[in-house]
């Protein structure tokens, strides 16, 4: 084989094999760091557009990327409705992503994050505006999870509406209420209230009161005249003066001091009188003995004198009905002891 031959086939395979390198570098290049990851593909289905974010946007939880978006699909595209069904959930737009467990420590449980609140949502970042999918932990009870009308290829985790997009809503909202919003009644309303205003202002109730108030305080700045402040001041220091001389006097510390000095013997006094009471009460008990013993002695002299009495009333009975016959009768039989002595 001739030499030029044999130089032409040496270039032609190292330009191949320099070939050969630059497409293997390309692929490492695309796919580096991606080799022997331990990846798992979930499925969301968003409600909004997703304008901005491509096939290989980044998927972060907090800020820290774990994946990358795999496809971006319609809903009816990838699970076909049936005839006549075009309902709401078949108008989303479906994003399939490729999480890399790796980065994890344990395995995690996704279903249970999903009961948990773990949700996807469309952001942005920065001012380019390059979008990614974020997920995050939300509240369960007001986005809560909805069962899809089709047997989804992957798990799911559910989307709920980016910030943008809950902003948007509100302020549709709010815009939507102002334009619902009576206006000319209002203005109507206003107007009527500021003309009933200007009235009571001018001749009404709120006028009176204006006028009564105006007349109130020129009585009373009449009145404060009247009285001669300056004058009034100067009699109650004086006044003030002498109650203080009036009571620094030798007159009221005397009757200070005879009141201490009363007090003093009151309470001398109160001292002396449970002795006193104690006495008191001897004395009755005294007494009250002295009283039973007389009561027990006077006893049998007021039986005697009791039947004496008796028997004067029957002499005086007898003397009177037959004064003769008491006065000459004989002398009473003498009793048998004294005729035995006979």
């Amino acid at each position: 084989m001739p030499a030029s031959s044999r130089g032409l086939y040496l270039r032609v395979g190292i330009l191949i094999l320099v070939g050969l390198a630059v497409g293997v570098g390309f692929v490492l290049f695309f796919t580096a760091g991606k080799l022997g990851r331990k990846t798992q593909t979930f499925e969301t289905y968003v409600r909004e557009s997703v304008t901005g974010m491509d096939v290989g946007a980044a998927v972060r939880f907090r800020g820290v990327q774990l994946g990358q978006v795999s496809e971006i699909n319609l809903v009816a595209t990838a699970y076909p409705p049936p005839p006549d069904s075009f309902t709401g959930a078949y108008q989303r737009v479906l994003v399939r992503f490729a999480l890399d467990l790796s980065r994890l420590r344990d395995a995690p449980n996704v279903e249970a994050a999903v009961q948990n609140g773990l949700r996807a949502r469309l952001a942005t970042t920065g001012i380019t505006g390059v979008g990614y999918l974020e997920l995050d932990f939300v509240d369960r009870d007001r986005f809560p999870m909805e069962t899809p009308p089709w047997s989804p290829d992957y798990p799911v985790i559910p989307s709920v509406p980016s910030t943008v997009s809950q902003v948007t809503t509100v302020a549709e909202q709010l815009a939507q209420r102002v334009a619902d919003l009576p206006i000319e009644q209002i203005l109507g309303d206003i107007s009527g209230l500021l003309s009933d205003l200007r009235k009571q202002v001018t001749d009404g109730d709120v006028a009176q009161a204006s006028r009564a108030a105006t007349e109130t305080l020129n009585t009373l700045q009449r009145t404060v005249s009247e009285l001669n402040l300056p004058a009034l001041s100067t009699d109650l220091r004086g006044t003030i003066a002498e109650a203080r001389g009036l009571i620094g006097g030798p007159e009221v510390r005397g009757a200070l001091r005879n009141a201490s000095t009363a007090m003093e013997r009151l309470q001398q006094g109160m001292q002396r009188l449970p002795a006193a009471v104690a006495q008191v009460e001897a004395a009755a008990r005294s007494v009250t003995n002295t009283v039973g013993d007389i009561n027990g002695d006077l006893t049998p002299t007021l039986r005697d004198l009791r039947a004496a009495s008796g028997n004067l009333r029957e002499t005086t009975e007898g003397l009177r009905r037959a004064p003769a016959a008491s006065l000459l009768a004989p002398a009473p039989p003498a009793p048998d002891w004294a005729r035995g002595r006979r």
